[in-house]
């Protein structure tokens, strides 16, 4: 098989786990590790990827990848991590649930819980959660950021300072391995660090691929989150910073 044509499976491959390792590639293939450490080059050269040891990942930068991508994108595990972060929200509490494809399957998760009042920016869950009739669903308001559904700005974040949630769920854009919550949109960020504040506990729902992305805007720290439920282990010093904030992490099966 040419370049022309690994190329763009290499690429969908880094789209769909979020890193793409030359041993796998080159079993995958059956090619040699240097053409495969050739061809990362070149697409690390085009901008495609950024290589890192022993693979690559997706390029950092600021702005996101497209709305219907993310939703592909480790679409088993986010079903996994939300059917582990549902299971610990109670019935009969106030709930607030962010923007984001995670939060979203949150929100399929809790079509049968009961007694909620959902507070949400985002209209994709709140499409979902209109077919649970013991589901009360609030939207914020807020300038509609047309991608992906989301209600942000001062309209938005006005409303969340009129609550205090019993559990909010948030997602982030990219997650650094100092524990940092980062995203892509200032005014997402601002709705954001509202929404912790405004909450008496906060899970953070979050696959292993945010852990190899960057984003430039800083939401908050894993310290201010109560749990933190991913996909896989986490690399042994975030472990153990989680360990000392007393963060759980929850590792969906």
């Amino acid at each position: 098989m040419s370049q022309t044509f690994r190329h763009p499976e290499i690429l969908e491959i880094a789209r769909r786990e979020g890193k793409v390792t030359v041993e796998k590639l080159a079993e995958h293939f059956g090619v040699t590790l240097q053409t495969i450490r050739r061809d990362l080059t070149d697409l690390s050269e085009a901008g495609r990827l950024e290589r890192v040891h022993g693979g690559a990942v997706l390029p950092s930068g600021t702005t996101n990848i497209g709305y219907e991508e993310r939703r592909s994108l480790k679409s088993a595990a986010k079903s996994a991590i939300a059917r582990a972060c549902a299971a610990e929200i109670p019935a009969n509490i106030s709930l607030f649930l962010s923007i984001g494809t995670s939060t979203e399957a949150v929100a399929k998760e809790l079509l049968h819980h009961e007694s909620l009042m959902v507070v949400t920016n985002n209209m994709n869950v709140a499409n979902i959660l209109a077919a649970n009739a013991s589901c009360d669903v609030i939207l914020t308001g807020g300038q509609l950021r047309r991608a992906d559904g989301g209600l942000v700005g001062n309209l938005a974040t006005e409303t969340i300072m009129q609550f205090k949630f019993d559990l909010a769920v948030i997602g982030c854009s990219a997650l650094d391995h100092e524990g940092d919550l980062l995203d892509f949109d200032i005014q997402e960020v601002g709705v954001s660090k509202a929404i912790l504040r405004q909450s008496r506990q906060t899970f953070l729902v979050a696959d292993q691929t945010k852990l190899t992305r960057s984003a430039p805007a800083r939401i908050a720290s894993l310290a201010d989150v109560d749990a933190f439920f991913t996909d896989m282990a986490l690399p042994p010093d975030l472990a153990a910073l989680c360990r000392s904030w007393g963060t759980k992490v929850s590792v969906a099966e």
